[in-house]
């Protein structure tokens, strides 16, 4: 098997209990026992990767097998690190607003933290050259959508908001400092946020890359599994994010045949054909119910060798383009792929440069390029899977 990138990267995410971290550890395995260098790790706080391998993980590599290594990533060390003068500025904020010192302490660490050194521990190994195959555990679906959204938020912050912020308190601090006793920001506290935006940069330019990085949709023949994997397609093409396959997975297999199992089987065998149907033209891969739990190195290669067959797991399995800009006579139409969106929960703005998407609740600030910029929205539509915003001549009114 040739490996023609650096360091390919392969994110599996999917609804809670669906089988992605197996599927994962499987994938992993066949990459090592092509030959490659594979590390596998969990950002899923559940910590279920070391089960499926009947080892104990911690937050540093262990080899688990020939060429294979796992991880179950901690952001206890980092968040010290990196959002410790951040978190005491904080405590001295809510102590002075006279919340128990216990209190403050939680309150301190903001919800996402972890998510956000676990995308900058990603990048950091599938940079450092020690890897062919960087294999993802993520956490469900919609831990996962806002793992991968936060540089990009945290870019427009820090590009927008951030300068204009420091320079105010840098401005207002000798005055205040005379008229109240509330803690003002230092200049350390911005030096350590700006750290972390630091530690970010290119994890969304790695995790964007069509020829390094694939994220794939794993689901079982439900229907709630199914319509949540829709919602995820949309919401990742969002935000640029390339699915490059669906694995349906626990499908009863052909060989089960008790007619206790007909309706089963009759009702697997139409979700899988709507899936199919649906996802078009990503490629579905169909697991079978295993008839015992595949945990162990042996058993998840068996698993692997089932589900890609001859596939190479490590390959591009589609190539979708998100994003595009397209002439059609005096417009320039602007593509988003946006698979599965609701007309009623999109919803399309435009400011100073940036076209703005909504759906459901997820929100996005697409930067325009020149040829958009001088130019007016025209009208917007959602043609099948594609979001499509004419621009004409002109600025905005």
């Amino acid at each position: 098997m040739t490996h023609p990138v650096p360091c390919r990267v392969l994110l599996f995410t999917g609804k809670g209990g669906v089988g992605k971290t197996t599927v994962a550890a499987a994938t992993a395995a066949r990459c090592a026992g092509s030959g490659l260098r594979t590390l596998v790790l969990s950002t899923d706080s559940a910590h279920s990767l070391g089960d499926v391998f009947d080892v104990r993980l911690d937050a540093e590599p262990r080899q688990v097998g020939d060429g294979l290594w796992a991880q179950q990533l901690d952001a206890t060390e980092r968040l010290e690190e990196t959002w410790g003068d951040i978190q005491g500025y904080l405590r001295e904020l809510f102590g002075w607003a006279g919340v128990d010192s216990i209190e403050a302490e939680e309150l301190s660490i903001l919800p996402g933290l972890e998510e956000l050194f676990a995308l900058s521990d990603i990048k950091g190994q599938a940079d450092g050259g020690a890897w062919d195959v960087v294999v993802v555990d993520c956490a469900p679906t919609a831990e996962t959508i806002r793992l991968l959204s936060l540089p990009e938020v945290l870019a427009w912050y820090m590009d927008r908001v951030f300068p204009v912020e420091r320079r105010v308190v840098q401005a207002v601090r000798p005055l205040l400092a005379h008229l109240t006793s509330l803690p003002i920001a230092g200049d350390h506290v911005f030096e350590a946020g700006k750290r972390l935006y630091e530690g970010l940069e290119g994890v969304r330019e790695l995790l964007t890359d069509e020829v390094r990085t694939s994220i794939r949709l794993v689901v079982n023949p439900e229907r709630m599994v199914i319509a949540e994997a829709r919602r995820t397609a949309t919401y990742l093409s969002l935000f640029g994010y390339r699915v490059d396959a669906v694995i349906a997975n626990r499908l009863l297999p052909d060989a089960v045949s008790d007619p206790w199992f007909k309706a089963w089987k009759e009702a697997h065998a139409d979700h899988l054909r709507a899936i199919k149907e649906g996802f078009a033209p990503l490629p579905v891969l169909a697991a079978d119910l295993a008839p015992e739990e595949p945990i162990g190195l042996e058993r998840l290669q068996g698993f692997a060798g089932a589900l890609y067959g001859d596939l190479d797991p490590t390959g591009i399995l589609h190539r979708g383009e998100p994003l595009r800009v397209e002439r059609r006579d005096e417009r320039l139409v602007l593509c988003l792929a946006l698979p599965f969106a609701d007309r009623d929960e999109l919803e399309v703005g435009h400011r100073e440069g940036e076209l703005l998407v909504r759906v459901g609740p997820h929100r996005r600030a697409i930067m325009l390029p020149d040829s958009l910029r001088r130019r007016r929205i025209a009208d917007a539509s959602l043609s099948g899977a594609w979001l499509e915003v004419s621009f004409v001549e002109g600025q905005e009114p």
